[in-house]
């Protein structure tokens, strides 16, 4: 049973009782991400993720570790563009010491200055590492060109400049700003009492009451028209192609699902079949949808031999069009729904899965939808649905990022590079 109210001081509190697990997952989600900073604080979001794990004025960050390890939780964290998650897994018993903890980081943290500077220097780490990945730099890239001047186009991470200057004031200042009651979900889920939890939490975060959702300003810029390239002496040249979708709150998300898995989001899917199975060209293709507040994208991934990347382009720009023009077949339609409905309910086997999915649907649409209501939803789209997302998806100007041994000339000399263009 999904149970979800407002409590007095502001934040929502969402629990789904599973009288037959033994373990219960609670976590606290932030409606600030890395596109709620400026420019100059760039990377903030997830600093602090890494910073309210090293503990309070009572509790070091040895002292936290050390107590969710005795009684064998699971503590961790996540930041993405839009919100920042702090989560624990423990057993049903202990679910008291998981809300001390996380009650405790998230309303009084230390921030003390030598583990600033410490953490500092591990981030950097992290975005040097990240820039070892070709893969995850096409994507950045991607993003960058998709939304040009937005902080939707920028990493999550920051840059290394950005990092490198962020003050204890300026965090500080950030995490008193962001980090209120009014911005906070709390979701649990496992073996609970919804009404105990309640007390609890009230008495938690009522020092942080207050606040609300950041103010958002919408990407106005189109898309970057040509080809987005950072040329490395590395093996393969990494490709991610995409365009411009619908938003989180669309209702076309539904049939958007059911696309992009017979695009290229399953072992049966067109690309999938096409490029690695039917013609060897890549190890691996996959396509994905990334849904935002406003706006969202479909974009395709693929890494390829460099004397193999105009072909991969050309087949995954023809079946784009081939969807634009002809939408998919019942029995498309049919693997994609039965791949979704299985992959929903496998994924809520844990009370982890279920805390996510439940704290993420309140905080990003204000509502939690149950299992059957979301089953409902995929069984109700049809082919004339998923033929108009796809013509719809088909005419907007593609995006192209490509990272490896190429040159922007070269990537735009290929007879297959149609971005800037639609059908």
């Amino acid at each position: 049973m999904i149970c979800a109210e407002h409590l007095g001081c502001g934040v929502r509190l969402v629990t789904e009782r599973m009288p037959e697990s033994r373990s219960v997952s609670l976590g606290v989600w932030v409606g600030t991400g890395s596109r709620d900073e400026t420019d100059a604080m760039a990377g903030t979001s997830h600093f602090l993720e890494h910073l309210l794990f090293k503990g309070t004025p009572g509790w070091s960050a040895a002292a936290i570790a050390e107590a969710v390890d005795e009684v064998g939780g699971d503590m961790n964290a996540f930041t993405t563009k839009e919100y920042t998650a702090f989560y624990v897994r423990l057993l049903a018993e202990d679910m008291k010491l998981g809300l001390d903890v996380l009650g405790a980081i998230m309303t009084d943290p230390a921030l003390r200055a030598e583990e600033i500077e410490a953490e500092r220097q591990v981030i950097m780490e992290e975005i040097l590492m990240h820039g070892d990945e070709p893969g995850d730099l096409a994507t950045e890239l991607f993003s960058a060109a998709m939304f040009p001047g937005h902080p939707l186009g920028r990493e999550v991470l920051g840059s290394s400049e950005t990092v490198v200057r962020l003050s204890r004031e300026e965090i500080r200042g950030f995490f008193d700003e962001h980090y209120l009651a009014g911005n906070l979900v709390v979701a649990a889920a496992g073996d609970l009492d919804h009404d105990h939890l309640r007390e609890a939490v009230e008495s938690v975060f009522a020092s942080r009451s207050g606040g609300g959702p950041p103010a958002r300003t919408a990407p106005g810029t189109p898309p970057a028209a040509g080809p987005a390239v950072d040329r490395r002496p590395i093996e393969q040249v990494h490709l991610v192609l995409g365009m411009a979708g619908p938003g989180r709150h669309s209702e076309d998300r539904w049939a958007l699902a059911l696309a992009n898995h017979v695009l290229g989001g399953g072992i049966s899917s067109r690309l999938f079949q096409e490029v690695r199975e039917r013609r060897g060209l890549a190890y691996s293709i996959w396509s994905e949808r990334t849904h935002y507040e406003e706006v969202g994208s479909l974009s395709v991934g693929v890494s390829t031999a460099v004397e193999h990347a105009e072909e991969v382009l050309g087949l995954v720009n023809v079946e784009i069009d081939r969807m634009g023009e002809a939408g998919i077949t019942d029995r498309e339609l049919s693997v994609a729904k039965g791949h979704l409905r299985a992959d929903t309910v496998l994924s809520l086997e844990d009370s982890g899965a279920r805390m996510s999915r439940i704290g993420s649907s309140l905080l990003l649409h204000g509502e939690v939808l149950d299992v059957d209501d979301l089953l409902a939803r995929i069984d109700a789209v049809t082919l004339a649905d998923v033929a108009r997302v796809c013509g719809e998806m088909a005419s907007q100007p593609r995006v192209l990022a490509v990272v490896g041994p190429v040159s922007e000339e070269e990537v735009g000399s290929w007879r297959a590079n149609r971005t800037g263009s639609g059908r």
